[in-house]
Formats: structure tokens, sequence, C-alpha cells
């Protein structure tokens, strides 16, 4: 595969397919003529090639003879089917990318074999836009050169590290259920923006700016989150005032209770494959 363009094929076409390959022709990790998808689903097919300008095969069989590193993008408990399907099938030049929730490397290798070359991923979809977030851990045949590349491709489109496979579930959890906790508090810093009298546009704007600088500045600076916070509130100012009402609210303890239930789901839907 170095000697050549990646050529990616996904086997299921919903929202983490669609927002992955997006990044990646973005990012021009990919272009158009090196990605094909397939899904049973003809409504599905039609969305995903509209958003991406990826092909669609015919079938599974038709994306592993057009590419080299596959990306089973299917729920869970639908996985094992799909492996099933395509085991027979691979080759010795394909890689699997497995994107699905809980299910673990020696899942995979039952499923396939202990030969095949998998690494598992966790990303999420703010890879989309070139914001994501990702762990990964290769099983036993992967290759120096197929962790290069799991890195190249996620990291291209965000952040990226390599991490045990324990903490997968875990990581799960906190970055790839997280865009949907931030998008709750994106919401409800709009509705109290429209409550003290701002447009509702213009509101949902400065929330989403907002979270996105003081993301930002977390990255950036280096500083501890509390650090920043303290930064910002002054003794007896309008701040510390607001922090009192999350504090008396429990939202830390509502977030941390959040991305553990999540790992714990992650987990769990990885038994249950």
């Amino acid at each position: 595969m170095a000697d050549r363009p990646v050529r990616i094929g996904f086997l299921g076409a919903g929202q983490m397919a669609t927002a992955l390959a997006k990044g990646w022709l973005k990012a021009g990790l990919i272009d158009a003529g090196q990605g094909v998808a397939w899904t049973p689903n003809p409504a599905t097919a039609a969305k995903f090639a509209k958003a991406t300008g990826l092909k669609s095969a015919t079938s599974s069989e038709a994306v592993l003879e057009a590419t080299d590193v596959i990306i089973p993008a299917v729920k869970p408990q639908i996985l094992p089917g799909v492996l099933y399907d395509i085991r027979s099938r691979l080759e010795e030049r394909h890689l699997i990318l497995s994107i699905a929730v809980g299910v673990t490397l020696t899942q995979l290798m039952h499923h396939l074999s202990s030969e095949t070359r998998i690494v598992r991923v966790m990303p999420n979809t703010p890879t989309m836009v070139g914001a994501g977030a990702a762990g990964y851990a290769g099983g036993p045949a992967a290759t120096a050169a197929d962790l290069a590349l799991t890195q190249k491709l996620f990291a291209g489109v965000g952040l990226a590290y390599q991490v045990p496979e324990s903490q997968l579930d875990g990581l799960s959890g906190l970055s790839g259920s997280g865009p949907a906790f931030v998008y709750v508090m994106i919401e409800a810093l709009a509705d109290a923006g429209v409550r003290v009298g701002l447009p509702r546009e213009t509101a949902l704007k400065l929330a989403a700016q907002t979270v996105m600088g003081s993301a930002k500045m977390v990255l950036e600076t280096g500083e501890h989150p509390a650090a920043l916070k303290d930064a910002v509130a002054s003794p007896g100012g309008s701040t510390i005032v607001g922090l009192h009402a999350l504090e008396r609210g429990a939202v830390r303890g509502t977030l941390m209770n959040a991305v553990e239930a999540a790992a714990n789901r992650a987990a769990e839907l990885g038994r249950k494959s």
C-alpha cells in the first residue's frame, strides 16, 4: 500500500462512514476515485454518495476487489454477519479498520482469523470537519506500517492516539459520545442567551464560538482548565456567581456520569456482539 494511494472501502454508509469519508476527502488523504462503499439500503447508499462523492459498490465482494483498507461501518450487533460474509475473500493486502463500538480485537479475530491485519479504532463525528479525536489499538498481525497508516489517516483529521485496547471503551465514552454531550451544552448556552434577550441565531453562534474558543485555549496554551477558569472568574464578579450556579447543579458529576455510562454501554454492546 505504500507504493500507491490508499484505497478505502466502507461496508456500511451511515453517519460515521460519512464523517470519515468527508473528513479524509477534505484533508486530501483520499480522493473520490480511491474510495467506495457498499450498503444493502439504496436510500442510505444514495445519501452517502451525494454527501461524499464516493462510488457505490454493488456488493461487499466488489468493495474487497477495489480496495486495500476495509472499514466495516455497521452497528456492533450487525458486524458478525458482515465479517462472516467477507472472511473467505480477504487477501493478504487487506487491512481491517474496525470502528465498531465495544467489539474487541479478540472478537474480531474470532470472526475473521488471527492472521488478519486488524486495527481497532474509536473515532468521532467531528472528523468530518477536521476536528476529530480518535484512539486506536492494533491486533497481533497488524504491522508497524498498518499502525503508521492509521495514525496518518486519523491524525490528518484531528487528534489520534495509540492506546492499550483496554482504554478504548473509556475513550469511546469520552470522545466518541462526547460530541453529543457538548452539543447539549451549546444548545443550553444558546437557550440561556435567548432567555437574557439575545436573538436565537446570534445566541447559537456565540455559544458555539465560545465552546470552540475555550477548547482551543486548552489545547494551544497547555494550561489546565482550572487555571483558565480562574483567570476568567474575578473576585465577586459575574462569572464566579455563574460558576456557583453550575456547582449547585452538579454539572461536573453529571458529565462524569454521562461519560461513565457511555463507556459502560460501549463495553456492553461489544459483549452482545
